[in-house]
């Protein structure tokens, strides 16, 4: 079945929450301890994810009606990138980064750049990001990566902390 990337709207805050929660639960948490995991779920709640809509410019990704995945943009900030595991591995999340990345250049944004999850890391480096530092929150580390839209990656980006 075919995938198409479009803007969220407000009705899709509790399938994205569920996307995300699922994603979690299931794949981040091979790579985090369940308190991490914990801590981090009650930032995508539906009513959080709601709010986030309406601060950030988000999108998903649906198969048929059912939202499969979800990515953001917050100024040069690419973040809450997530794929339904089910669905993982299948470019769906390229087609979501496509559409970040084709937003930014709209808004004449150079580089972009992204606190990922030890989860995400490899899918980030494919798509030409390039690791610039480590963050840690306890034990809970995030690596930062940035690249420069339509350019070679970059070694070092100024960067906003996820928060």
């Amino acid at each position: 079945m075919e995938c198409t990337v479009r803007p969220a709207r407000a009705d899709d805050a509790d399938e994205i929450s569920a996307v995300i929660l699922h994603t979690l639960r299931e794949t981040n948490a091979k790579d985090y301890a369940r308190e991490i995991i914990e801590r981090v779920e009650h930032s995508f709640s539906p009513s959080a994810v709601l709010e986030l809509i309406g601060k950030r410019t988000v999108f998903v990704a649906v198969i048929g009606s059912r939202v499969v995945g979800t990515a953001s943009l917050d100024g040069s900030m690419v973040r809450t990138v997530f794929m339904s595991p089910d669905v993982q591995a299948r470019g769906i999340g390229k087609l979501l980064m496509a559409e970040v990345e084709r937003t930014a250049r709209e808004r004449d944004i150079p580089r972009l750049a992204v606190p990922s999850s030890l989860s995400a890391e490899t899918f980030y480096v494919q798509l030409g990001f390039r690791a610039v530092r480590d963050s840690y929150y306890g034990e809970e580390r995030t690596d930062h990566h940035g690249t420069i839209i339509g350019g070679p990656s970059v070694n070092a980006v100024r960067l906003i902390l996820a928060g």
